[in-house]
């Protein structure tokens, strides 16, 4: 067998844009033949499915994965909003967020997971799946919360399927009760996550960071009105409770009833509400603009 030089996986791989395990791999197996080896590739879709890699991928699917004291959320883009309808792409996502329940929320992991049915595992199917629909896809991040005792409860806003859809909430309960009665509750919780996009579970929670920044805006608004410093310290202390109230779930108005706070229903339930995952598809994904007129013209050459 011909020596495989890293210089030999190098040409190869600037040539099709696949892995560098790849690239070894398909000269291994044609004896170090350069274009034997991008027919090998592009056979296994691999050179097509690295060639999309760079393409914005910022539709897709959120999924949930529940099983008793832990539950687990995912989310899988793709390019188009059309792919979130093909069954085979929903039953990958729906695998992914069943591995992440069963091995926990690191990507690497989960990626190296075997794909029940195929002989691959979870990263080479969603190769196969790039090449055979023809959009770049990957599985952007997962969540996993588990409790002791409880329940950790999922919701599923705008779902196309049972666990399937366009955001995903987990919430986690720590309690003795029915579990029905939590599962019941938790989906309110799921419900009101949803709705307020909050940031932090509770105060101490809150991303020092953000928090410095809302106070520096904060007071500067306030001096701005001219009062006395010492006046000053207490609208920016009152102003800073407000934010709390905004961003913090244990902090804000219960949205089922517009008047309780959120941990004044979980103690009446005699709860605890020890985490939560809100994942909203695309959210924070940087998309391109389009100019479709611009693009018409290109294509017929005006």
């Amino acid at each position: 067998m011909a020596a495989i030089s890293a210089a030999l996986v190098k040409d190869l791989r600037e040539q099709t844009g696949a892995g560098m395990m790849d690239c070894k791999k398909a000269l291994i197996d044609t004896d170090g033949d350069i274009e034997q080896a991008i027919d090998w590739l592009r056979k296994k879709g691999l050179a097509a499915a690295a060639k999309k890699s760079g393409r914005v991928a910022a539709e897709g699917l959120v999924a949930v994965a529940s099983a008793p004291g832990k539950a687990a959320v995912v989310e899988v883009n793709a390019e188009t909003d059309f792919v979130s309808r093909n069954e085979t792409f929903q039953a990958f996502v729906q695998q992914v967020a069943q591995t992440a329940l069963n091995v926990g929320d690191d990507l690497a992991t989960i990626s190296a997971q075997p794909y029940p049915g195929t002989g691959r595992t979870i990263a080479e199917e969603l190769t196969h799946l790039v090449a055979t629909i023809g959009e770049n896809m990957n599985i952007r991040r997962a969540k996993v919360l588990t409790v002791p005792q409880g329940v950790v409860a999922t919701y599923m806003h705008a779902a196309v399927k049972p666990g399937l859809g366009k955001i995903g909430v987990l919430a986690a309960l720590e309690g003795p009760g029915e579990s029905a009665v939590l599962e019941t509750l938790g989906r309110q919780v799921g419900m009101h996550v949803a709705a307020t996009r909050p940031e932090a579970l509770d105060v101490d929670y809150v991303d020092p960071a953000a928090l410095e920044r809302e106070k520096a805006v904060l007071t500067e608004q306030a001096r701005a009105s001219g009062k006395p410093e010492a006046i000053i310290e207490k609208m920016v202390e009152g102003r800073i409770r407000k934010y709390y109230e905004e961003v913090v779930l244990l902090e804000q108005v219960w949205v089922h009833d517009g008047e309780s706070r959120v941990k004044a229903v979980a103690k009446k339930a005699g709860v605890k509400l020890t985490g939560f995952a809100r994942f909203q598809l695309g959210e924070g994904i940087e998309k391109p603009k389009e100019d479709f007129a611009a693009e018409v013209a290109a294509t017929a050459g005006v």
